[in-house]
């Protein structure tokens, strides 16, 4: 009987966290970082911006407790299953995806920690020096990194508007990045 329940409720944390992902995933695919923003449209490049949406949903659930708690975690490792998917698809073998990860996930949390403060001090030149030197490390001088601040920080605010309770329900809505 316990197991019934209790893969019940599994199932449907999956169904939810799996929801939650696809809507990261969308927003972090949005056209106008790529062909406006010139962020690199390479694997590079998109984990980038996964990276970033991943952040601001972990960052909108730190300190929440429950099923809200795990449901952030299980996204995490939503997130790393993609990643370590993504090296394979990419043609890296069995023995180099773990010196891959182990490198990705150091880049996630250094980048992470940096827009945390950055966000937590609302620095905005903070927070664009760090994209800039995360998103684009090969560029002089990247002008759209403060356009992709704006977004963050912008986005930040509409997550910690968003109900615990909606979250953890399967739904988080992030802006619609202008290009114009």
């Amino acid at each position: 009987m316990f197991q019934r329940l209790f893969g019940r409720e599994r199932h449907a944390n999956r169904a939810i966290t799996e929801a939650l992902y696809a809507q990261i995933v969308a927003a972090a695919r949005q056209t106008v970082f790529y062909s406006h923003w010139n962020v690199p449209d390479t694997p590079l490049g998109r984990f980038e911006m996964l990276s970033l949406h991943m952040f601001l949903v972990q960052h909108r659930m730190r300190g929440e407790d429950g099923v809200a708690q795990e449901i952030a975690q299980v996204l995490i490792d939503e997130f790393f299953l993609d990643v370590d998917h993504s090296l394979r698809e990419l043609g890296i073998g069995d023995v180099g995806v773990p010196k891959r990860m182990k490198k990705l996930a150091k880049m996630f949390y250094g980048r992470t920690a940096a827009y945390d403060d950055a966000l937590e001090r609302n620095d905005h030149d903070g927070l664009t020096a760090a994209l800039a030197r995360n998103v684009r490390p090969d560029a002089d001088a990247w002008p759209e990194a403060s356009r992709l601040a704006g977004y963050v920080a912008g986005a930040s605010r509409q997550l910690s508007a968003q109900p615990t309770e909606s979250i953890a329900a399967g739904t988080v809505a992030f802006p619609e990045a202008n290009g114009g």
